[in-house]
This record gives structure tokens, sequence and C-alpha cells, in this order.
């Protein structure tokens, strides 16, 4: 099995039983995302104990790129304080936005998403779930801030 097919069964997998599905009780904020151009339409919802994420789930509508992509990028931020999330949407993006960029190992099952950069009308598709995320937790900041 080469690499590829590796990446494309960790997608379909991900897209066919997605981890951390459905809306997150007790949650510490939430954002909700929508990319026009192709339908998707996600809500994701985090969970805090000061900066770092315990716990976050997504819920929606996508197509199997989107629904993969939040589902490893649930897995892959829990425990992550926020400047940590931050360094690996960068890394992510990298990897979604340049073809010449070979996945790090420290992505882990995020890498997966690398064949993605092939197809830029797909990018959105990807990148919607962490958009999202950042927007939940600039709510949360912002929650605390004001109170």
């Amino acid at each position: 099995m080469d690499l590829k097919d590796l990446y494309r069964d960790v997608i379909l997998d991900h897209n066919r039983q997605p981890r951390n599905f459905g809306a997150l009780a007790n949650a510490d904020a939430h954002a909700d995302g929508h990319n026009p151009l192709c339908g998707d339409r996600l809500t994701v919802w985090v969970q805090l104990e000061g900066d770092r994420v315990t716990d976050v789930h997504f819920e929606g509508k996508g197509c199997a790129i989107s629904t993969a992509s939040a589902s490893l990028m649930t897995e892959a931020v829990k425990g992550k304080d926020r400047a940590a999330i931050q360094s690996l949407y960068e890394q992510v993006h990298t990897l979604l936005t340049q073809q010449s960029a070979a996945p790090d190992a420290s992505l882990g099952k995020l890498a997966a998403l690398a064949g993605v950069s092939e197809f830029p009308a797909r990018v959105k598709c990807a990148t919607l779930c962490w958009h999202t995320l950042n927007a939940a937790l600039e709510r949360s900041a912002d929650a605390v801030t004001t109170e």
C-alpha cells in the first residue's frame, strides 16, 4: 500500500465514522461555519480549562473532505493549548496550500490531508473546521475578558 492509498483510507474512515461528532454539552463556546461555494456547514464546540482545549466536538453536513478534516482536527487539538493549536493550524494550512510541502511527522493522521493540495477548490473544505474552531476559541476568550 502506498502513502496515497493510506491517506485516502484515513479520509474515508473519518468521513464514514467521524470522531467527536455531535453537540458538546457544557461547552464554553461554539461557532458556526459555512462554505457557500460547496454548501458545507458545521458547528464546532469547545470545552476549555484555562487555555487548554479539554474537549471539542463538531456537527454538520459537508463533503467527505470537510467531515474528515473536522474529525481529524478534533482528535488532534484535544489537550492542546491555544498556541499549540495555532501552530498546528499553520502546519496544516501549509500542507493544504503548497503542493511541494511534505507532511511533517508531527502532524500524525492530519498528514492524510496532504492530497488536498492537488485540488485547490477543496482547500476551503478542509480548512472550514479550523476557521470555525478559531472563531469558537476567540468567542471563549472574549467571554473571559468581558466577565
